[in-house]
């Protein structure tokens, strides 16, 4: 009689998978997954583009911490982004266009993305990354709280009305945000499927 494969059960995320026989031994998976984490948002900041007329360029790094987030749950993914700000602010160049420090006008998408990496860890903690349609709204979300705090911090910075702040800051991304929730949406629960066959 075949067996069937099932998905791990809620309540894991990806990272979780990862083996680790000992408190020990996933002591330190964690903390190589926290590192790894924030060097890939740090290295996908350096992926990016300008746009005219916004001080906020398209760049990797949201969704880089999107997938961070997903894929190390809620706990790992906060410290994972708090890491990357952190290092940011104490000088290492690894903000979008090799920035470093707090003081220019797309810090507060930094900080959504902390608070946002967060959130999506929680969610696929529930099953947030299982199915396409749950992956979408997980990755929307997030989308929504970075720029929930992004756009009213560019505001401030820039001294731009709230209405401005959001078509420099909001909308020429939009387009952007949906491929790479399109991506999104294709590699997690495909990933799931790939491990449920080897489980």
């Amino acid at each position: 009689m075949a067996t069937v494969a099932t998905l791990p059960r809620t309540g894991t995320v990806l990272a979780d998978l990862l083996p680790a026989s000992t408190a020990g031994r996933a002591r330190v998976r964690d903390a190589a997954l926290i590192v790894g984490g924030a060097a890939l948002t740090g290295l996908t900041a350096q992926i990016t583009v300008p746009v005219p007329g916004s001080p906020v360029p398209v760049s990797g790094q949201t969704f880089a911490a999107l997938l961070v987030g997903t894929a190390l749950g809620a706990r790992r993914g906060f410290i994972a982004l708090a890491l990357y700000a952190m290092a940011g602010v104490a000088g290492m160049p690894w903000f979008a266009e090799a920035r470093s420090g707090a003081a220019f006008p797309s810090f507060g998408y930094v900080l959504g993305m902390l608070l946002a990496a967060t959130v999506v860890g929680a969610l696929a903690r529930r099953g947030g990354d299982r199915s396409v349609l749950r992956t979408a709204g997980t990755m929307a979300l997030g989308s929504a709280i970075i720029y929930a705090v992004g756009v009213p911090y560019l505001a401030l910075a820039t001294h731009m009305s709230f209405a401005e702040a959001v078509a420099a800051g909001l909308t020429p991304f939009l387009i952007g945000d949906v491929l790479k929730a399109a991506l999104a949406m294709g590699a997690l629960p495909a990933a799931w499927k790939l491990l449920g066959r080897r489980g």
